[in-house]
Protein backbone atom coordinates (compact mmCIF):
# COMPACT_ATOMS: atom_id res chain seq x y z
CA UNK A 1 0.00 0.00 0.00
CA UNK A 2 1.37 3.71 -0.87
CA UNK A 3 2.07 5.44 1.74
CA UNK A 4 -0.30 8.50 1.27
CA UNK A 5 -3.00 5.87 1.15
CA UNK A 6 -1.79 4.46 4.61
CA UNK A 7 -2.00 7.36 6.07
CA UNK A 8 -5.37 8.12 5.04
CA UNK A 9 -6.47 5.01 6.35
CA UNK A 10 -5.13 6.03 9.85
CA UNK A 11 -7.22 9.54 9.72
CA UNK A 12 -9.89 7.09 8.80
CA UNK A 13 -9.71 4.74 11.66
CA UNK A 14 -9.12 8.10 14.12
CA UNK A 15 -12.40 9.55 12.87
CA UNK A 16 -14.20 5.82 13.31
CA UNK A 17 -13.04 5.49 17.18
CA UNK A 18 -13.87 8.67 17.55
CA UNK A 19 -10.48 10.19 17.86
CA UNK A 20 -11.20 12.73 15.05
CA UNK A 21 -14.65 15.07 15.38
CA UNK A 22 -16.37 16.27 12.75
CA UNK A 23 -15.30 19.96 12.03
CA UNK A 24 -11.85 19.36 13.53
CA UNK A 25 -9.01 20.86 12.03
CA UNK A 26 -6.04 18.87 10.45
CA UNK A 27 -2.58 19.72 9.93
CA UNK A 28 -1.61 21.89 7.35
CA UNK A 29 0.41 20.62 4.46
CA UNK A 30 3.85 21.32 5.62
CA UNK A 31 2.94 20.24 9.23
CA UNK A 32 1.75 16.85 8.00
CA UNK A 33 4.99 16.60 6.03
CA UNK A 34 7.13 17.24 9.10
CA UNK A 35 5.03 15.36 11.76
CA UNK A 36 5.32 11.88 9.70
CA UNK A 37 8.12 12.51 7.85
CA UNK A 38 6.92 12.30 4.26
CA UNK A 39 7.18 14.44 1.00
CA UNK A 40 4.82 17.09 0.45
CA UNK A 41 3.74 15.45 -2.52
CA UNK A 42 2.65 12.21 -0.28
CA UNK A 43 1.11 14.93 2.20
CA UNK A 44 -0.93 16.07 -1.20
CA UNK A 45 -1.92 12.85 -2.13
CA UNK A 46 -3.16 12.14 1.42
CA UNK A 47 -5.41 14.74 1.74
CA UNK A 48 -6.67 14.29 -1.87
CA UNK A 49 -7.51 10.93 -1.05
CA UNK A 50 -9.37 11.40 2.11
CA UNK A 51 -11.39 14.27 0.65
CA UNK A 52 -12.13 12.15 -2.67
CA UNK A 53 -13.60 9.93 -0.29
CA UNK A 54 -15.45 12.38 1.26
CA UNK A 55 -13.81 12.83 4.80
CA UNK A 56 -12.02 16.15 4.47
CA UNK A 57 -13.03 19.38 3.24
CA UNK A 58 -10.53 22.41 1.89
CA UNK A 59 -11.74 25.88 2.97
CA UNK A 60 -9.52 28.62 1.88
CA UNK A 61 -7.25 30.53 3.75
CA UNK A 62 -8.59 28.02 6.46
CA UNK A 63 -7.36 24.96 6.19
CA UNK A 64 -8.63 21.25 5.60
CA UNK A 65 -11.20 20.02 7.87
CA UNK A 66 -13.00 16.83 9.03
CA UNK A 67 -16.35 16.65 7.48
CA UNK A 68 -19.58 15.59 9.03
CA UNK A 69 -21.47 12.38 8.16
CA UNK A 70 -24.63 11.01 8.57
CA UNK A 71 -25.00 8.33 11.07
CA UNK A 72 -24.80 4.32 8.98
CA UNK A 73 -26.98 2.06 10.80
CA UNK A 74 -26.98 -1.77 10.91
CA UNK A 75 -29.89 -3.34 9.05
CA UNK A 76 -32.81 -4.88 11.51
CA UNK A 77 -32.73 -8.69 11.77
CA UNK A 78 -35.64 -10.58 11.11
CA UNK A 79 -36.91 -12.36 14.20
CA UNK A 80 -39.12 -15.42 13.27
CA UNK A 81 -39.52 -19.40 13.96
CA UNK A 82 -37.94 -21.52 11.72
CA UNK A 83 -40.22 -24.34 9.49
CA UNK A 84 -39.60 -26.72 6.78
CA UNK A 85 -41.26 -25.48 3.44
CA UNK A 86 -40.69 -26.26 0.03
CA UNK A 87 -38.10 -24.32 -2.03
CA UNK A 88 -39.47 -22.26 -4.61
CA UNK A 89 -38.21 -21.20 -8.55
CA UNK A 90 -36.84 -17.83 -8.19
CA UNK A 91 -37.76 -15.71 -11.07
CA UNK A 92 -35.21 -14.94 -13.62
CA UNK A 93 -32.50 -12.92 -12.87
CA UNK A 94 -31.91 -9.48 -15.05
CA UNK A 95 -29.53 -9.77 -17.95
CA UNK A 96 -28.99 -6.12 -17.58
CA UNK A 97 -24.67 -5.60 -17.28
CA UNK A 98 -24.01 -2.75 -14.97
CA UNK A 99 -21.55 -2.62 -11.43
CA UNK A 100 -23.95 -3.29 -8.59
CA UNK A 101 -25.91 -6.41 -9.40
CA UNK A 102 -23.55 -9.32 -9.81
CA UNK A 103 -20.65 -9.74 -7.13
CA UNK A 104 -17.63 -9.89 -9.29
CA UNK A 105 -14.33 -8.67 -8.54
CA UNK A 106 -12.85 -6.57 -11.35
CA UNK A 107 -8.95 -7.36 -12.13
CA UNK A 108 -6.29 -5.11 -12.55
CA UNK A 109 -3.52 -5.19 -15.42
CA UNK A 110 -1.07 -6.43 -12.06
CA UNK A 111 -3.34 -9.11 -12.23
CA UNK A 112 -4.11 -10.03 -15.64
CA UNK A 113 -0.91 -10.00 -17.03
CA UNK A 114 0.59 -12.79 -15.43
CA UNK A 115 -2.29 -14.35 -15.19
CA UNK A 116 -2.05 -14.64 -19.13
CA UNK A 117 1.61 -16.17 -18.65
CA UNK A 118 0.23 -18.48 -16.68
CA UNK A 119 -2.24 -19.73 -18.83
CA UNK A 120 0.64 -20.29 -21.66
CA UNK A 121 2.50 -22.11 -19.09
CA UNK A 122 -0.48 -24.37 -18.15
CA UNK A 123 -1.40 -24.74 -21.99
CA UNK A 124 2.36 -25.45 -22.49
CA UNK A 125 2.71 -28.08 -19.75
CA UNK A 126 -0.48 -30.00 -20.52
CA UNK A 127 0.50 -30.93 -24.07
CA UNK A 128 1.81 -33.83 -22.34
CA UNK A 129 -1.57 -34.87 -20.99
CA UNK A 130 -3.44 -34.50 -24.47
CA UNK A 131 -4.34 -38.28 -24.66
CA UNK A 132 -5.77 -38.67 -21.31
CA UNK A 133 -8.96 -37.72 -19.55
CA UNK A 134 -9.05 -35.07 -16.83
CA UNK A 135 -8.33 -36.94 -13.20
CA UNK A 136 -12.08 -37.15 -11.55
CA UNK A 137 -10.94 -35.76 -8.74
CA UNK A 138 -9.00 -33.03 -9.90
CA UNK A 139 -5.28 -32.44 -11.18
CA UNK A 140 -2.46 -33.48 -8.37
CA UNK A 141 -1.01 -30.26 -9.02
CA UNK A 142 -3.90 -28.12 -8.63
CA UNK A 143 -4.16 -29.65 -5.35
CA UNK A 144 -1.20 -29.56 -4.35
CA UNK A 145 -1.21 -25.62 -4.95
CA UNK A 146 -4.02 -25.17 -3.41
CA UNK A 147 -2.91 -26.97 -0.13
CA UNK A 148 0.03 -24.64 0.22
CA UNK A 149 -1.83 -21.72 -0.43
CA UNK A 150 -4.27 -21.78 2.08
CA UNK A 151 -1.54 -23.51 4.35
CA UNK A 152 -0.09 -19.53 4.13
CA UNK A 153 -3.13 -18.95 6.27
CA UNK A 154 -3.65 -22.00 8.92
CA UNK A 155 -5.69 -23.66 6.78
CA UNK A 156 -4.99 -27.42 6.35
CA UNK A 157 -6.16 -29.64 3.59
CA UNK A 158 -5.50 -33.14 3.14
CA UNK A 159 -4.58 -32.90 -0.51
CA UNK A 160 -6.17 -36.61 -0.91
CA UNK A 161 -9.80 -35.39 0.48
CA UNK A 162 -9.93 -32.23 -1.78
CA UNK A 163 -11.76 -32.55 -4.79
CA UNK A 164 -11.56 -29.97 -8.07
CA UNK A 165 -15.05 -29.07 -9.03
CA UNK A 166 -16.99 -26.74 -11.70
CA UNK A 167 -17.07 -23.93 -9.43
CA UNK A 168 -18.29 -23.32 -6.05
CA UNK A 169 -22.15 -23.75 -6.80
CA UNK A 170 -20.99 -27.25 -8.39
CA UNK A 171 -19.52 -28.57 -5.64
CA UNK A 172 -22.53 -27.50 -3.38
CA UNK A 173 -24.41 -29.35 -5.56
CA UNK A 174 -22.01 -32.20 -5.30
CA UNK A 175 -22.44 -31.66 -1.84
CA UNK A 176 -25.96 -32.04 -1.70
CA UNK A 177 -26.32 -35.12 -3.73
CA UNK A 178 -23.88 -37.06 -1.67
CA UNK A 179 -25.74 -35.77 1.50
CA UNK A 180 -29.79 -35.82 0.52
CA UNK A 181 -31.95 -36.82 -1.30
CA UNK A 182 -35.51 -35.62 -2.99
CA UNK A 183 -37.53 -34.11 -0.28
CA UNK A 184 -35.19 -33.86 2.02
CA UNK A 185 -35.28 -30.74 4.55
CA UNK A 186 -31.85 -28.77 4.13
CA UNK A 187 -31.43 -25.86 6.96
CA UNK A 188 -30.19 -22.42 4.69
CA UNK A 189 -29.37 -19.19 6.58
CA UNK A 190 -32.10 -16.12 5.72
CA UNK A 191 -31.42 -14.04 3.45
CA UNK A 192 -29.34 -16.76 1.43
CA UNK A 193 -27.59 -16.81 -1.75
CA UNK A 194 -30.60 -16.33 -4.49
CA UNK A 195 -28.44 -19.07 -6.18
CA UNK A 196 -28.35 -21.44 -3.14
CA UNK A 197 -32.41 -20.81 -3.12
CA UNK A 198 -32.62 -21.36 -6.90
CA UNK A 199 -30.87 -25.09 -6.87
CA UNK A 200 -31.94 -26.04 -3.87
CA UNK A 201 -35.25 -25.93 -5.83
CA UNK A 202 -33.99 -27.73 -8.83
CA UNK A 203 -33.02 -30.44 -7.18
CA UNK A 204 -36.45 -30.74 -5.22
CA UNK A 205 -35.17 -30.19 -1.82
CA UNK A 206 -37.09 -28.62 1.08
CA UNK A 207 -35.71 -26.15 3.09
CA UNK A 208 -35.63 -24.18 6.52
CA UNK A 209 -35.04 -20.83 7.20
CA UNK A 210 -32.94 -20.00 10.21
CA UNK A 211 -32.79 -16.06 10.90
CA UNK A 212 -29.67 -14.34 10.83
CA UNK A 213 -28.27 -12.52 13.88
CA UNK A 214 -25.17 -9.62 13.61
CA UNK A 215 -22.54 -12.65 14.56
CA UNK A 216 -24.16 -15.29 12.27
CA UNK A 217 -27.19 -16.85 12.65
CA UNK A 218 -29.43 -18.47 15.05
CA UNK A 219 -27.62 -21.39 16.09
CA UNK A 220 -30.35 -22.16 18.79
CA UNK A 221 -33.18 -22.65 16.61
CA UNK A 222 -31.09 -24.59 14.29
CA UNK A 223 -30.17 -27.04 17.35
CA UNK A 224 -34.10 -27.19 18.10
CA UNK A 225 -34.13 -28.06 14.29
CA UNK A 226 -31.95 -31.00 14.29
CA UNK A 227 -32.64 -32.13 17.52
CA UNK A 228 -36.61 -32.60 16.34
CA UNK A 229 -34.85 -34.60 13.19
CA UNK A 230 -36.35 -31.91 10.91
CA UNK A 231 -33.50 -31.65 8.42
CA UNK A 232 -31.22 -33.77 7.14
CA UNK A 233 -28.74 -31.22 6.29
CA UNK A 234 -27.50 -27.80 6.73
CA UNK A 235 -25.91 -25.39 4.01
CA UNK A 236 -24.40 -22.09 5.29
CA UNK A 237 -22.14 -18.98 3.56
CA UNK A 238 -20.36 -18.79 7.14
CA UNK A 239 -17.64 -15.94 6.22
CA UNK A 240 -18.42 -12.49 4.62
CA UNK A 241 -21.83 -13.87 3.59
CA UNK A 242 -24.00 -13.18 0.44
CA UNK A 243 -25.98 -10.84 0.63
CA UNK A 244 -25.62 -9.50 4.57
CA UNK A 245 -21.79 -9.80 4.58
CA UNK A 246 -21.43 -11.11 8.13
CA UNK A 247 -19.13 -13.19 9.19
CA UNK A 248 -19.36 -15.96 12.00
CA UNK A 249 -17.85 -15.58 15.00
CA UNK A 250 -15.15 -17.94 15.96
CA UNK A 251 -17.75 -19.61 18.74
CA UNK A 252 -20.86 -19.65 16.47
CA UNK A 253 -18.34 -21.76 13.66
CA UNK A 254 -17.25 -23.81 16.56
CA UNK A 255 -20.42 -24.55 17.35
CA UNK A 256 -21.99 -25.13 13.78
CA UNK A 257 -19.01 -27.73 13.90
CA UNK A 258 -20.06 -29.39 16.85
CA UNK A 259 -23.47 -29.28 16.26
CA UNK A 260 -22.64 -31.49 13.04
CA UNK A 261 -20.76 -34.33 15.56
CA UNK A 262 -23.50 -34.11 17.81
CA UNK A 263 -26.21 -34.80 15.19
CA UNK A 264 -24.32 -36.60 12.85
CA UNK A 265 -25.82 -34.63 10.07
CA UNK A 266 -23.84 -33.06 7.09
CA UNK A 267 -23.36 -29.55 7.18
CA UNK A 268 -22.40 -27.89 3.56
CA UNK A 269 -20.02 -24.73 4.16
CA UNK A 270 -20.14 -22.15 1.09
CA UNK A 271 -16.86 -19.90 1.76
CA UNK A 272 -16.38 -18.67 -1.85
CA UNK A 273 -15.51 -14.98 -0.22
CA UNK A 274 -12.94 -16.30 2.83
CA UNK A 275 -10.37 -15.06 1.04
CA UNK A 276 -11.83 -11.19 0.90
CA UNK A 277 -11.45 -9.63 3.60
CA UNK A 278 -11.03 -5.92 4.26
CA UNK A 279 -8.04 -6.76 5.99
CA UNK A 280 -4.40 -9.32 5.73
CA UNK A 281 -6.44 -11.40 7.79
CA UNK A 282 -7.76 -14.71 6.48
CA UNK A 283 -10.58 -15.97 9.16
CA UNK A 284 -10.35 -19.74 10.04
CA UNK A 285 -13.75 -21.44 8.34
CA UNK A 286 -15.95 -23.48 10.60
CA UNK A 287 -14.59 -27.34 8.76
CA UNK A 288 -11.23 -26.04 10.70
CA UNK A 289 -13.20 -26.91 13.70
CA UNK A 290 -14.51 -30.17 12.22
CA UNK A 291 -13.66 -33.50 13.91
CA UNK A 292 -16.36 -35.48 13.01
CA UNK A 293 -15.92 -35.36 8.90
CA UNK A 294 -19.23 -34.05 9.12
CA UNK A 295 -18.88 -30.84 7.37
CA UNK A 296 -17.94 -29.96 3.79
CA UNK A 297 -15.88 -26.95 2.72
CA UNK A 298 -16.84 -25.61 -0.74
CA UNK A 299 -14.88 -22.88 -2.35
CA UNK A 300 -13.78 -21.61 -5.78
CA UNK A 301 -12.01 -18.75 -7.59
CA UNK A 302 -14.83 -17.40 -8.90
CA UNK A 303 -15.11 -14.25 -6.08
CA UNK A 304 -11.44 -13.90 -5.86
CA UNK A 305 -10.20 -14.12 -9.54
CA UNK A 306 -13.26 -15.09 -12.31
CA UNK A 307 -16.33 -16.69 -12.65
CA UNK A 308 -14.87 -17.64 -16.19
CA UNK A 309 -13.00 -20.13 -14.76
CA UNK A 310 -15.99 -22.58 -13.61
CA UNK A 311 -13.13 -23.68 -11.02
CA UNK A 312 -13.87 -24.52 -7.63
CA UNK A 313 -13.31 -27.65 -4.90
CA UNK A 314 -14.88 -28.96 -1.81
CA UNK A 315 -13.19 -30.90 0.95
CA UNK A 316 -14.68 -33.66 2.66
CA UNK A 317 -13.01 -36.50 5.25
CA UNK A 318 -16.20 -38.29 5.13
CA UNK A 319 -17.94 -38.07 1.56
CA UNK A 320 -14.95 -37.68 -0.79
CA UNK A 321 -15.74 -40.93 -2.81
CA UNK A 322 -19.22 -39.91 -3.00
CA UNK A 323 -18.32 -36.10 -4.30
CA UNK A 324 -15.58 -38.11 -6.97
CA UNK A 325 -19.14 -40.38 -8.08
CA UNK A 326 -20.78 -37.89 -9.93
CA UNK A 327 -17.67 -35.45 -12.08
CA UNK A 328 -15.56 -36.42 -15.12
CA UNK A 329 -13.06 -33.89 -14.58
CA UNK A 330 -12.63 -30.15 -14.90
CA UNK A 331 -9.69 -29.42 -18.28
CA UNK A 332 -6.39 -30.04 -17.58
CA UNK A 333 -4.73 -26.66 -19.23
CA UNK A 334 -7.17 -24.53 -16.99
CA UNK A 335 -6.17 -26.50 -13.40
CA UNK A 336 -2.63 -26.35 -14.58
CA UNK A 337 -2.47 -22.31 -15.45
CA UNK A 338 -5.09 -21.97 -12.27
CA UNK A 339 -2.09 -24.01 -10.27
CA UNK A 340 0.79 -22.00 -11.97
CA UNK A 341 -1.10 -19.02 -10.95
CA UNK A 342 -1.23 -19.77 -7.46
CA UNK A 343 2.21 -21.82 -7.33
CA UNK A 344 4.27 -18.97 -8.37
CA UNK A 345 2.89 -16.43 -5.68
CA UNK A 346 0.89 -14.28 -8.12
CA UNK A 347 -2.27 -15.73 -6.86
CA UNK A 348 -1.30 -14.53 -3.28
CA UNK A 349 -0.43 -10.94 -4.43
CA UNK A 350 -3.62 -10.22 -6.09
CA UNK A 351 -5.61 -11.07 -3.23
CA UNK A 352 -3.00 -8.42 -1.05
CA UNK A 353 -4.01 -5.50 -3.56
CA UNK A 354 -8.07 -6.93 -3.70
CA UNK A 355 -8.44 -6.58 -0.22
CA UNK A 356 -6.92 -3.57 0.14
CA UNK A 357 -8.98 -2.09 -2.91
CA UNK A 358 -12.01 -3.23 -1.24
CA UNK A 359 -11.59 -2.22 1.74
CA UNK A 360 -10.99 1.50 0.57
CA UNK A 361 -14.12 1.40 -2.12
CA UNK A 362 -16.25 0.30 0.83
CA UNK A 363 -15.74 2.98 2.37
CA UNK A 364 -16.39 5.27 -0.84
CA UNK A 365 -19.72 3.62 -0.66
CA UNK A 366 -20.15 3.90 2.72
CA UNK A 367 -20.07 7.92 2.79
CA UNK A 368 -22.21 8.15 -0.85
CA UNK A 369 -24.68 5.89 0.14
CA UNK A 370 -25.41 7.22 3.82
CA UNK A 371 -25.18 10.57 2.26
CA UNK A 372 -27.21 10.08 -0.51
CA UNK A 373 -30.11 7.52 0.70
CA UNK A 374 -33.46 8.88 2.55
CA UNK A 375 -32.86 9.14 6.12
CA UNK A 376 -33.85 6.04 8.21
CA UNK A 377 -31.63 4.11 5.77
CA UNK A 378 -29.41 0.87 7.46
CA UNK A 379 -26.53 -0.67 5.66
CA UNK A 380 -23.86 -3.40 7.07
CA UNK A 381 -20.47 -2.40 7.32
CA UNK A 382 -18.70 -5.59 6.59
CA UNK A 383 -15.04 -6.89 7.13
CA UNK A 384 -15.23 -8.51 4.16
CA UNK A 385 -16.85 -9.99 0.59
CA UNK A 386 -17.71 -8.26 -1.81
CA UNK A 387 -21.44 -6.89 -1.29
CA UNK A 388 -23.32 -4.11 0.88
CA UNK A 389 -27.15 -5.28 2.14
CA UNK A 390 -29.44 -2.08 2.57
CA UNK A 391 -32.52 -1.71 4.06
CA UNK A 392 -34.79 1.21 3.27
CA UNK A 393 -37.37 2.99 4.41
CA UNK A 394 -41.00 2.63 2.50
CA UNK A 395 -38.99 0.87 -0.22
CA UNK A 396 -40.73 -2.52 -2.22
CA UNK A 397 -37.81 -4.61 -3.49
CA UNK A 398 -40.62 -6.00 -6.12
CA UNK A 399 -41.47 -2.32 -8.06
CA UNK A 400 -38.40 -1.24 -7.49
CA UNK A 401 -37.01 -3.84 -9.18
CA UNK A 402 -39.43 -3.14 -12.60
CA UNK A 403 -38.66 0.71 -12.08
CA UNK A 404 -34.94 -0.22 -12.48
CA UNK A 405 -35.01 -2.38 -15.25
CA UNK A 406 -36.27 0.78 -16.95
CA UNK A 407 -33.65 2.67 -16.52
CA UNK A 408 -31.37 0.05 -17.31
CA UNK A 409 -29.49 -0.49 -14.23
CA UNK A 410 -28.70 -3.93 -12.79
CA UNK A 411 -29.80 -4.91 -8.98
CA UNK A 412 -30.40 -7.56 -6.97
CA UNK A 413 -33.85 -6.87 -4.72
CA UNK A 414 -33.79 -7.99 -1.57
CA UNK A 415 -37.14 -10.85 -2.22
CA UNK A 416 -34.58 -12.44 -4.55
CA UNK A 417 -32.55 -13.67 -1.07
CA UNK A 418 -35.65 -15.78 0.44
CA UNK A 419 -38.51 -18.61 -0.28
CA UNK A 420 -41.14 -16.34 2.48
CA UNK A 421 -42.13 -12.79 1.62
CA UNK A 422 -39.26 -11.07 3.88
CA UNK A 423 -36.75 -8.90 2.46
CA UNK A 424 -39.09 -6.66 0.08
CA UNK A 425 -37.39 -3.71 1.64
CA UNK A 426 -33.50 -4.55 1.31
CA UNK A 427 -31.25 -4.40 -2.10
CA UNK A 428 -28.24 -5.63 -2.15
CA UNK A 429 -25.19 -3.78 -3.61
CA UNK A 430 -21.87 -5.23 -5.45
CA UNK A 431 -18.93 -3.31 -4.79
CA UNK A 432 -16.15 -4.92 -6.04
CA UNK A 433 -16.25 -3.69 -9.81
CA UNK A 434 -14.86 -0.59 -8.48
CA UNK A 435 -16.18 3.15 -7.58
CA UNK A 436 -18.40 5.28 -9.76
CA UNK A 437 -19.56 8.40 -7.89
CA UNK A 438 -21.91 8.71 -11.39
CA UNK A 439 -23.40 5.60 -11.78
CA UNK A 440 -24.26 5.15 -7.83
CA UNK A 441 -25.45 8.53 -7.74
CA UNK A 442 -27.86 7.99 -10.28
CA UNK A 443 -29.19 4.23 -8.53
CA UNK A 444 -29.41 6.43 -5.50
CA UNK A 445 -31.72 9.47 -7.26
CA UNK A 446 -33.80 6.60 -7.95
CA UNK A 447 -34.44 4.89 -4.98
CA UNK A 448 -34.84 8.06 -3.15
CA UNK A 449 -37.62 8.95 -5.75
CA UNK A 450 -39.00 5.69 -4.95
CA UNK A 451 -39.23 5.69 -1.32
CA UNK A 452 -40.58 9.16 -1.55
CA UNK A 453 -43.08 8.45 -3.96
CA UNK A 454 -44.31 5.52 -1.52
CA UNK A 455 -44.87 7.74 1.71
CA UNK A 456 -47.85 7.61 2.31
Amino acid sequence: MSKYRALAERFIEDIHQGKLQAGSKLPSLRKLAQLHQISMTTAVNCYQEMESLGWLESRPQAGFFITSHAPINEPEWAAFTSQSAPSIQLPPLQELDGPFGISRLRLDTSTIEPLQKSFRTGLRISQQRLGYYPHPQGEPRLRHALANHFAQSGISLDTEQLVITHGCLDAVKKALLATTNKGDCVAISSPCYNGLLSLLAQLERNIVEIPSRSDGIDLDQLEAQLDAGQIQAGLFCTTHMNPQGITMSVKQKQRLARLAAKYQTPIIEDDVYIELAHSDFTPLPASDYDTSGYMIWCGSVSKTLSPSYRLGWCYSRRYRDQLIATDFGLSIPLQYAIADFIASGHYSKHLKRARTQLKLDKQRYLHHLASALPQGTRITNPDGGLVLWLQLPNFDSVSFLHLAEQKRIAIRAGHFFTASARYRDCLRLNIGWGYDPEQLATLCKLIAQHCQANIG
